[in-house]
Formats: C-alpha cells, structure tokens, sequence
C-alpha cells in the first residue's frame, strides 16, 4: 500500500492514535489527528506531532476535517457510530482501524487472538513459547504495543502474535488476513458499546472474514457461543477442556495432547501449568495448539509453559499478610472474568468488586459466591447495582473506593483468608486503566504489609 501524498485522519491521540499518525507520516502521508479533548489533556502526545509534521485539532471533531480525507483511522476507543465517521463512511471514504492498516504493512505471518478473556494471557504464552522454540517473533495489538509500531521489526520468517479486540475488529477490510486466528470464548462485554451480544459477537467472528483454504482457525469447542462463530472455509482445529477432538487440543486424563491427521502428540501434563484456575487450562490449550500448528516440538512446549511468569493483573499473587493472601485480578474487567477468577480458589474469600458497569449482569456472581465468600466488598460507580443484583445471599457492603476496601479488608479477613479483587466491572469510574487499578491495589497491599512489619 503506498501512503505517500494520501491524506489520512487518525482520530483520537491514545498510544494508539499517536503510533498510527507517526506511522503515517513517516511514510510521507498528509496526517492530521483529531482529538475531542483540549490539546492540555494530551500534551506530551500533541507535541510530538507537531515536531513531526502532523496537523492538530483539538477541542473537539470538525465535520470538514473528516470529509478532506482519502483514509481515516480511529483508535479502538472511537465509536465508529459517531456522527463525522458515520457520514465519512456513507461518503465512501474508507474507516479503517489500526490493525487493518497495519496487516497490509507487516511482513510475515500474522496470529490472531480475540475472545471476551483470556486473550492477553493466551497472546502473551503464545509468544512465549514460540521464542522458545527459536522462532521470530513480535508480540502486540491490544496488549502492549500497536500493531504499526511493529512493522519496522518485521521481516519474511517472523510471526507476529496479536491480541486483537472487537473495537478493532469491527473496522477491518479486506486486509487483514491472519494465518491463524483464534476464538477463545464469547461472553457479556462492552455492551455500552456494542448494541447487543450479538453485534458483539459478530465482530469478534470478523477475525475468520479474510482467512483463505491454507490458514488455520482455532475455536473453543466447550464455548457455544464461540463454537458457533467457527467458520467453513480455513481449516478449523479446536480445543476442548471437556471433552476429546478430532483436530486440536483436548485433555487426555492429566495431560494435554495435540491431535491432527489421526495421529496424537503429547504435549504437558497439567501439573505443569504454573497459573490457577481452569480458564488457564483453556488458555494453555489455546496457545499449544497455535503453537502445535506452527511446529513446535512437544518438549519445547511443555518447558516453556513451565517457565512461562504469567501476566500482571491476571490472578496476579501479592502478598501474604497474617496468613491472608492478596491476589490482584484487576483485568477481571467483566463478569465471566471475575466469575474464573472467583472459581480459580476453594473459599474463604474477601472479594472486591465494582468500577464502571458495562452493561453486564452480575447476578450470576451471586451464586458463585454464596457459601464460600467471608464478605464482598463493593466499589465504585456500579457499587449500587452488584448490590442489588447479589441480593442478601451474599455478606456485602458498600466500600466506595479501593482505598476503603483494602483497609476493610484486612481489618475482616482471617487467617485462611484470600483477599481477592476481581472487580467485574472497567476501571474508568476512579482509574485510567486496570493497570492503574492493580498498581493502586498492589500498593495499597504492600502499605499494609509495611505497617504489620513496622508494628513487629
């Protein structure tokens, strides 16, 4: 694709938008970038344009701005039913997002993950193990670094491992093609945004919409909400927790095995899954069948799950204070999400949750809880509705922020005890991010551990 002289919007100047209007320009494009918040709000980020050439509007969207356009690329935060995108697109202008942009740049082949949970673990194992059997690889997409930022490093033998989101998704073209792409599972999220479940689901499915005959589909067969999404044309390999496969991943009594062409390749067994909880069982069976596919041995697999660190935020272990344990799941950022990392633990629970609601039903945490919960710490904008939703099934009491809920915490749980936040919720109500969020957590946690040391 050739970006010189074309004049390209990037609206919306997160780590997203910046890297998209650097790339642009540095490859002779006529980039302006569109921002709704005042240019105070992103100054670090407006003067690194201007230095690079790019042209600024800040303070909100001029509908010309978006109609003087040959390409517009919004970040994945830019709902793409605004007014000026909307009216673009019906002018025939062409609303890419990020990753479309950038498939038509990368060389080598392209691995795509999405799913409501789990994809950032998944994408971060799968590049693990692959490094650790001596391939080339780029990690990025929706976790860590852009998909733009990579191009430069790429080249003919390197395999780019991607988590990619429904924001992203839902502006593909025709480019974006990965060699194999996988569904982890499809649950309640983002249903401010998305109009329905179904939407959603349908733009989590566009990750199959370019795959030809000779690439590789990786679907979850225990979720039919996934399994349904599962396309015909590109070869489809599955796996399964509960039950076997023909082609794929599934377990065999204690272990994982690898199964193609009628032939079946131990790969680990479960014992050496280093992280908790059975959606990690789901998560490693997703990333030894990418891997499997892309001909990794199964020794090779099976030490560099063992060596595998896991992810910050993601039933992440603190601390331990007076025989209580800290675990910080701030990516919990949904119900699902907070409901396996709920289940991950036998009992004896303090759990935190709220943060801003995204139209989720937390009910069904109601019955995940009972019984094996001390007390459920609630926080935040969607403090109110978990309230009601859990009902009097379930001890729980209104904390208002994390802060509050720490302190709660500790003076509550006994000995035995997890403290667990899980939070089910986004963290936009009081945080930047969910990183945010569990940095802020693991701080308070290591402030308590301070003063039960400083006390003797």
């Amino acid at each position: 694709m050739e970006l010189l002289g074309k004049r390209v919007l990037v609206v919306g100047l997160e780590r997203t938008g910046l890297a998209t209007a650097l790339f642009c320009r540095a490859r002779g494009a006529r980039v302006t970038a569109t921002e709704s918040r005042p240019e105070s709000a992103v100054a670090s980020a407006a003067r690194l344009l201007r230095e690079a050439g790019v042209e600024l509007e800040c303070g909100g969207h001029g509908r010309e701005t978006f109609f003087a356009q040959d390409l517009i690329v919004p970040s994945p935060g830019v709902p793409p039913a605004i007014e000026p995108l909307a009216k673009a697109r019906a002018r025939g202008i062409p609303v890419w997002s990020e990753i479309e942009l950038a498939s038509r740049f990368l060389r080598g082949r392209l691995l795509a993950i999405t799913g409501s949970n789990g994809k950032t673990t998944t994408t971060l194992l799968a590049g693990h193990i692959l490094r650790e059997g001596g391939r080339r690889v780029l990690v990025g997409g929706n976790v860590g670094t852009p998909l733009v930022s990579l191009v430069d490093e790429s080249a003919d033998d390197t395999l780019t491992v991607a988590e990619v989101s429904s924001f992203q998704l839902e502006l593909i073209a025709e480019g974006f093609r990965p060699a194999f792409a996988a569904i982890l599972n499809v649950t309640p999220d983002h249903l401010d945004r998305h109009p329905s479940l179904e939407a959603y689901a349908r733009a989590k499915a566009r990750i199959f919409e370019n795959q030809r005959e000779e690439d590789a589909a990786i679907v979850n067969g225990d979720d039919p909400a996934a399994a349904a999404l599962a396309p015909a044309r590109p070869r489809r390999f599955w796996f399964r927790r509960l039950g076997p496969v023909e082609e794929g991943a599934c377990l065999e009594g204690s272990r994982i095995v690898f199964r193609s062409a009628g032939r079946s390749v131990g790969l680990l067994p479960l014992a050496d899954i280093p992280m908790r909880g059975e959606h990690n069982v789901e998560n490693v069976l997703a990333a030894g069948c990418l891997a499997a596919l892309v001909g990794v041995a199964p020794e090779t697999i099976r030490l560099a799950v063992r060596s595998f660190p896991g992810v910050e935020h993601r039933l992440e272990f603190v601390a331990e204070i007076g025989g209580v344990a800290y675990f910080n799941d701030s990516k919990a950022t949904n119900v699902d999400a907070a409901l396996k990392a709920i289940g991950a633990f036998p009992g004896s629970l303090v759990v935190i949750l709220g943060g801003k609601d995204k139209g989720g039903d937390f009910a069904p945490l109601a019955s995940a809880l009972e019984g094996r919960t001390r007390l459920a710490l609630l926080v935040g904008a969607a403090a109110a509705k978990i309230g009601t939703q859990l009902g009097d099934r379930i001890p729980a009491e209104r904390a208002g922020t994390l802060d509050r809920a720490v302190e709660i915490a500790f003076e509550r749980a006994q000995p035995g005890d997890t403290v667990l936040l899980a939070p089910a919720c986004a963290s936009f109500d009081q945080f930047e991010n969910f990183e945010h969020r569990g940095r802020a957590f693991k701080e308070l946690v290591h402030q308590l551990a301070g003063r039960v040391v400083a006390r003797g």
